[in-house]
């Protein structure tokens, strides 16, 4: 190779590398002053990106799980999740991040944003719920398809298909942000698989959650630990 040649040779090598060095750090958000033990509240989070908070936003016991909605370990703990976060929906704030592990679920990511744009609409946790218990329905859906799965997702939530496909469109910006913005808290913490939890800043392990009666039981010690009145036991019928 001439001179000439080797020079306009590593210049473009420079260029392109170079290209890709900004492509790769263009959606990465600086969380390096973020609490992540702390609910983000819209007035707090960069860009004024809120968490998505189930039952008591102002409660001494916070859940939070860093989740993929195409994962088959987020899907089967969905369920625990839900009944148990609902039994203590007055004592307990469980919070979603999104954590879309995209090099093997394709469309997690797609999921995640469907979600986000349902939040827009006042139907977050309506769509979040759809997508988790109807996983098998999209996970394998080709990138044609499944735009359609998640709207039907979301009409069957309430919402209007156009309202709902438009908001994707036009808030597609601030989406993307809230997701990155999720991925890098979780990144933070060293997060590597999905799903992954934490009460009160403390990691779980598997063994206290992958049963209602194990989560159940840790949401309990963790409320007595904070002093909080566990609630009534349901009446039984005579």
């Amino acid at each position: 190779m001439s001179g000439r040649g080797w020079i306009i040779f590593v210049t473009v090598c420079v260029l392109l590398f170079g290209g890709l060095v900004v492509w790769s750090g263009r959606d990465r958000v600086d969380v390096s002053g973020v609490d992540t033990n702390k609910i983000q509240g819209a007035a707090e989070a960069s860009g004024g990106i809120a968490d998505h908070v189930y039952g008591n936003a102002n409660a001494k016991v916070v859940l939070v799980e860093y989740g993929d909605f195409q994962c088959p370990g987020c899907g089967s703990a969905h369920p625990i999740v839900k009944n148990v976060t609902e039994k203590y929906k007055d004592q307990v704030a469980f919070v979603y991040r999104n954590f879309p592990l995209t090099n093997i679920h394709p469309n997690a990511r797609a999921a995640a944003a469907s979600a986000e744009a349902a939040g827009k609409l006042g139907k977050y946790w309506e769509v979040h719920n759809a997508l988790f218990e109807n996983q098998s329905a999209w996970s394998n859906a080709s990138t044609s398809e499944r735009g359609d799965v998640f709207a039907n997702f979301a009409v069957q939530a309430g919402l209007k298909k156009d309202e709902f496909t438009s908001k994707l469109d036009s808030e597609s910006a601030r989406i993307n942000k809230k997701i990155n913005f999720d991925i890098a808290l979780g990144r933070k913490l060293n997060v590597t698989g999905t799903p992954t939890f934490y009460l009160n800043g403390k990691k779980l392990e598997n063994d206290k959650y992958n049963t209602e009666e194990a989560l159940d039981a840790t949401i309990r010690d963790a409320l007595n630990q904070a002093g909080v009145e566990l609630p009534a036991a349901p009446k039984t019928q005579e």
